[in-house]
């Protein structure tokens, strides 16, 4: 049984189908979809009950993203990431304190902002140089993020740092809650906005650099500090259902890409007849169909899983199998929809050269495909791989996995 706020969602998409061009080109945030998907329960509903969610699985989740991102990509985004990633973290290690602060901010329509990225820490996140230094009864943050999805927008902000005592001495790499309004300038003083990057595709999301000068936070705005030497890891496996959602949103955009072109294959004509009756276009087709089916099962296999140790969030190997083979797929299957259409499709004429443009930034955000490829690779051969910091060196707990 599908959750309710699946045919909701297929609802609420005939108007973002509508208005995802004005996004677009105007390189605005849709707040207009924002408030519908508040509205409707969708922002949100994997917040558990008590804290005035729906209690939703990622699963749910995954099929309210696909029927999103079918139509558009940028609000699908806002989907994910209102329930999975961020708020998926502070709701899985959170104390009551912290739960019970972002949840009615995520539920009224806002769009989480996770802080990890930085200009000289991409993939390689543990090189972070952002510091949070303890003071007392706060922690002193210092640093500059790069490519931060919603900044400038987000009012939560979960942000990544290296937790230093008041010796300076390191302790390890922590998650810091910070609200800042942007829009409202309502922010700490020390917090900034540098600048927006101009993107290729999904135009109305902001890519933002932020700085961080002296910003106090209090130190109760520490996410899971019991746990802090192995504090990363932790947070990261939450970043597994963002790679869920992230694979969901590429098999709902490859649907629509899928939709428009059978559409179109039944109304024009050429030679005299339907273009659908050439050969060398249906087995373009039945191949696209396939590809997008292959994609959802690996979705669907992912978001039902759960990493060891009793995690609360996907499977690593699986989320990165899902969103390497979803990422790719789109791709392919967007391109071969808008050769289809021939040079119509190449206008803004049909929305084939949005999508081509949204969805080329899925093998790139979240983790690369090459980066993806050597997660999947260790996992089978039971390794670290040389691109970690421990170097080349056996896991024992990974050999065990891959013996099984």
């Amino acid at each position: 049984m599908q959750h309710p706020l699946v045919s909701v969602a297929k609802d609420l998409a005939r108007g973002f189908e509508t208005r995802a061009p004005k996004w677009d080109k105007s390189r605005t945030y849709c707040w207009q979809n924002v408030g519908e998907l508040a509205a409707s329960g969708i922002m949100g509903m994997s917040i558990p009950k008590e804290y005035g969610g729906q209690g939703a699985s990622f699963l749910d989740v995954a099929f309210v993203v696909e029927e999103v991102a079918r139509t558009c990509a940028l609000t699908a985004r806002i989907v994910v990431e209102a329930n999975m990633g961020g708020i998926s973290a502070v709701m899985g290690y959170g104390n009551h304190e912290q739960k019970a602060f972002c949840a009615p901010h995520v539920l009224a329509g806002d769009k989480p902002a996770i802080c990890i990225t930085e200009p000289d820490a991409g993939s390689a996140a543990t090189d972070m140089r952002t510091t949070a230094r303890k003071q007392g009864r706060k922690y002193i943050l210092n640093g500059t993020k790069h490519w931060i999805t919603g900044g400038g927008v987000s009012k939560l902000h979960l942000v990544f740092a290296r937790v230093l005592d008041e010796a300076g001495f390191e302790k390890g790499i922590g998650g810091f809650i910070l609200f800042a309004d942007p829009v409202g300038k309502i922010a700490p003083a020390g917090f900034n906005v540098v600048s927006r990057e101009r993107t290729m595709g999904l135009c109305g999301m902001p890519e933002a650099e932020l700085r961080f000068d002296d910003v106090e936070i209090d130190e109760k705005w520490l996410l899971n500090p019991a746990n802090l030497k192995h504090g990363f890891a932790d947070l990261m496996s939450a970043y597994n259902s963002q790679r869920v959602g992230a694979a969901m949103i590429c098999v709902g955009i490859a649907a629509g890409a899928l939709e428009h072109a059978k559409r179109y294959l039944l109304e024009r004509k050429q030679f005299g007849r339907p273009i659908a009756e050439f050969q060398g276009l249906q087995w373009m087709l039945a191949d696209m169909d396939t590809q997008v089916h292959a994609a959802r099962l690996l979705v669907q296999e992912a978001a039902r899983s759960r990493g060891p140790g009793g995690s609360l969030y996907p499977d690593m190997t699986m989320a990165a199998r899902a969103k390497l083979f979803a990422s790719e797929m789109a791709i392919k299957v967007v391109s071969d929809a808008l050769q289809m259409f021939g040079a119509r499709g190449y206008s803004d004429k049909e929305p084939l050269e949005r999508m081509y443009r949204d969805v080329r930034m899925f093998t790139i955000g979240g983790g690369t495909t090459q980066i993806l490829r050597t997660q999947i690779a260790g996992s089978v051969l039971g390794i670290k791989t040389s691109q970690t910091r421990d170097g080349y060196l056996p896991d024992p707990e990974l050999m065990r996995q891959a013996a099984e």
